[in-house]
């Protein structure tokens, strides 16, 4: 799972050749330390067929507006640099992975 920002949004998950799940958290965040574990999962389950980026909320206004992140933890699955999924709060691995099969 690679960390992204502001600032190389476009070139990690826009540009990307592949799939990207984005997952937005934040440290104070108590559902998200309960799915950062689960999205490290999902990370090494299928980082064949998709990349997956965390990027924290607070340091990084503008891809948070940009993409209309309004609670947290939140997924976005980018295809070919279109939202392809969204999905806000925090799931257990099973409904990530069923999100992901449906939408992949």
């Amino acid at each position: 799972m690679i960390t992204i920002n502001d600032s190389d949004f476009e070139q990690e998950v826009l540009k990307a050749d592949q799939p990207v799940l984005v997952y937005f958290w934040a440290s104070w965040c108590g559902p998200c330390r309960l799915m950062s574990p689960i999205m490290e999962q999902i990370d090494s389950e299928y980082g064949d067929r998709l990349k997956v980026a965390k990027m924290e909320v607070d340091p990084n206004p503008n891809t948070v507006q940009a993409y209309q992140i309004e609670g947290i933890p939140a997924l976005k699955l980018v295809k070919n640099s279109e939202v392809v999924a969204s999905w806000e709060g925090a799931m257990p691995k099973q409904q990530v992975a069923d999100w992901l099969a449906s939408n992949l």
